[in-house]
């Protein structure tokens, strides 16, 4: 089953307070069930789906490209935005197991150009190479990992999210991609109703 952060979503727990009950075994499990749903949504996408650009009235990126900031996502800008999101959360969440405190900067961020990734083949490839990136993070956990180091975020960073030691490293990635499944969802049912309109009109 995947994780359940409604009572975080509701400010009932922080996710500290959420990661008290999570285990290495549980992060593992959650990622590929995380995985496992996202490919099940661009298998069933061909080439040309996955580069769709949807409508979306609420588009506003002020990170993007100029020009970029007010389109729509396709199914593969999508992939390549969450697994870079996972991995990165990811990669913090193996240094401070192993005891090693990291600062809030530099990132350790690398996202694919997603007008790069244009095939249903090249989603699928870049979706099961974040999950042996992800699991690889999680194997260099020690047995016993260190839960008591935090990351130094910055405090406005703590007021919003709370304290983040190496299991709510990782969670932070997984709660950002679970939360783009709905959009994963409509991109793809937009994808293949222009699909059909198209075959119908030709």
């Amino acid at each position: 089953m995947p994780l359940d952060f409604t009572a975080v979503d509701n400010h009932e727990l922080s996710l500290l307070e959420f990661s008290h009950q999570i285990t290495v075994d549980n992060l593992r499990d959650a990622t590929n069930e995380s995985l496992d749903t996202l490919l099940e949504i661009v298998q069933g996408l061909d080439d040309a789906q996955v580069a769709f650009l949807p409508y979306d009235p609420e588009a506003d990126d002020p990170y993007a490209k100029p020009g970029e900031e007010k389109i729509g996502w396709s199914i593969a800008h999508l992939v390549v935005h969450v697994t870079a999101s996972s991995e990165e959360w990811a990669t913090y969440s193996g240094f401070l197991a192993r005891g090693l405190p990291y600062p809030a900067e530099p990132r350790l961020r690398y996202e694919t150009e997603w007008t790069t990734v244009t095939t249903t083949a090249q989603c699928i490839q870049r979706l099961e190479e974040s999950r042996r990136m992800r699991l690889g993070y999680l194997a260099v956990w020690p047995d016993t990992p260190n839960l008591e180091i935090k990351r130094e975020l910055s405090p406005r960073f703590i007021e919003l999210f709370g304290e983040f030691n190496a299991t709510v490293c990782f969670l932070f990635g997984l709660k950002h991609e679970l939360g783009h499944y709905a959009q994963f969802r409509e991109v793809a049912r937009q994808a293949k109703s222009a699909s059909q309109t198209a075959s119908v009109s030709v």
